[in-house]
């Protein structure tokens, strides 16, 4: 570890792209795989229960004998050719095979090599942020986790708690580290502890205000979550300025998408990609951001 705090800044952030751009071919895997994982987990449940309840149900092919992040192989849905590790070379691949599969040359999604993309420039851009160190690492780390969880939300209007969560007790561990003076990545921990707490609370009172007033659920509790998750790493001072920057980009997209006619209105719009968005945008602007958050409300 000494030796990869010691390389040169350059080498560093290169290093960071290339090692992101492999990350990112395994997200592609996540944010695909995991939601499929979590339906047939709570079909098998459901299953159970029908049948502790003496009303079995037939779930058919619904629950798989063996499907995780590892297994089966990746291969083609069109033809079921099996991936090969030449195949699978993030963005290069993609490019080289022109988006087809090289036995059927069915469309392959750029969405793949998208996600590889942004994956390793998000790296890159957090390493060259913080610069070879500890708080580089907790904010590579800190992105990994925010993209495949706005891309699930994106798809299927969930925040899975088995990424939510872990992601909350990281930020919260993490704190137990502080240095003085604290930096952005390694806040005290009572700054964390709140900070998590005021995230969690703040869209909770929110939610269940929008719920009395118009008897309908405007947001999820992954938002919740997530949002503690986010005060828990940065501490709570950043999250009047995160839920602005979320509910700002938020809305300038959905306008932009009822004037090119692709969201109807009424339309319900997730949440938990514009908080993934702003944290990051957050961690990556640190305290210029911050300085000129405060100077716009007159602080």
């Amino acid at each position: 570890m000494d030796v990869l705090f010691a390389m040169p800044a350059w080498l560093f952030v290169t290093s960071a792209l290339l090692f992101g751009l492999v990350v990112g071919s395994f997200l592609n895997v996540v944010l695909h795989r995991l939601p499929v994982m979590l339906e047939r987990d709570w079909t098998s449940e459901l299953a159970e229960l029908a049948e502790q309840k003496g009303t079995p149900i037939d779930v058919g092919d619904a629950v798989p004998k063996t499907y995780n992040l590892a297994k089966p192989d990746s291969a083609c849905p069109h033809c079921g050719h099996k991936i090969t590790a030449l195949e699978n070379i993030p963005v290069i691949s993609w490019l080289v095979l022109r988006g087809k599969c090289c036995n059927c040359h069915a469309p392959i999604s750029a969405r793949y090599p998208a996600v590889e993309l942004l994956t390793g420039v998000a790296t890159a851009i957090v390493a060259w942020r913080f610069g070879p160190g500890w708080e580089a690492l907790a904010g590579i780390l800190l992105t990994w986790y925010l993209i495949p969880l706005s891309a699930i939300d994106i798809d299927h209007q969930i925040l899975p708690d088995i990424m939510t969560l872990p992601l909350l007790w990281i930020g919260l561990t993490l704190s137990l580290f502080s240095p003085q003076p604290a930096e952005m990545l390694f806040i005290p921990p009572n700054t964390a502890i709140v900070g998590a707490l005021a995230g969690y609370l703040s869209l909770w009172t929110v939610y269940q205000c929008f719920r009395l007033l118009t008897g309908k659920e405007g947001m999820g509790y992954g938002d919740f979550k997530l949002l503690a998750a986010l005060g828990a790493w940065l501490g709570w001072q950043i999250l009047p300025m995160l839920v602005l920057i979320a509910a700002a980009t938020g809305t300038v997209f959905a306008v932009v998408q009822m004037l090119l006619r692709r969201q109807e209105r009424g339309q319900p719009m997730t949440i938990g990609q514009w908080l993934a968005a702003a944290g990051w945008i957050i961690l990556v602007g640190g305290q210029p951001l911050q300085a000129v958050y405060q100077r716009l409300l007159g602080l």
